[in-house]
């Protein structure tokens, strides 16, 4: 499983104009090859009128699922260039639509490519890229009593708690990344007294 991954910081558009056609790159993030489909589809319904809808997708943190589609362009000379510059940035759970209004001027094969992959890489340079890292999430169950001043205790330490339950005891969910799982148990021994119960959980990426 890989450590970390890049992705889009957020959902966004960016236009450019070349040679009189106009080329709006629409980015998202997407969790899952459903998600890409679904922005997909409704990028198409905000430009029906439009001459190419192409796009472009890579899903996983390794980048095992990778789709490009050129709609009606020339074979290669759309969502190829698009999904080589997402892999070129190493980005990844993101997925690229590229809008095209034909201007009447024809930009051959290089052009096409060099206008397809430019607006997706002009989209990266103004929407910006966050980096997410690999963590382990652990459960901390304490008494009540204990509670209040655990979290403090926890969040000096630069670690956050992302969930609390209360029932007869206080229950925290707290992200850690590997290497610190032993440092941290070592910690809840001596901030707790001893009384506070560790239990591993599964793994997750959040926002370095």
């Amino acid at each position: 499983m890989q450590e970390q991954y890049r992705t889009v910081a957020r959902e966004g558009v960016r236009e450019l104009e070349i040679h009189k056609s106009r080329f709006i790159c629409a980015l998202a993030p997407a969790v899952t090859e459903q998600e890409a489909q679904e922005f997909i589809a409704r990028v198409r319904t905000q430009h029906p009128s439009a001459t190419h809808n192409c796009f472009a997708y890579v899903i996983g943190a390794d980048g095992a699922i990778r789709k490009a589609n050129d709609d009606g362009e020339p074979g290669g000379t759309a969502g190829v260039p698009m999904l080589q510059m997402l892999l070129r940035r190493e980005v990844r759970y993101v997925v690229a639509v590229v809008t095209r209004y034909f201007g009447g001027v024809k930009l051959g094969a290089g052009g096409l490519m060099r206008a397809y992959g430019g607006a997706v890489g002009a989209a990266l340079d103004a929407l910006g890229t966050v980096t997410r890292q690999r963590f382990r999430l652990v459960t901390v169950t304490v008494d009540h009593q204990r509670a209040g001043k655990l979290e403090n205790d926890l969040r000096s330490t630069g670690r956050v708690a992302r969930d609390v339950w209360y029932a007869e005891a206080v229950t925290f969910e707290v992200a850690l990344s590997e290497s610190d799982l032993d440092a941290f148990r070592g910690w809840l021994a001596d901030a707790s007294a001893g009384s506070a119960v560790l239990q591993l959980g599964g793994e997750a990426y959040g926002t370095t």
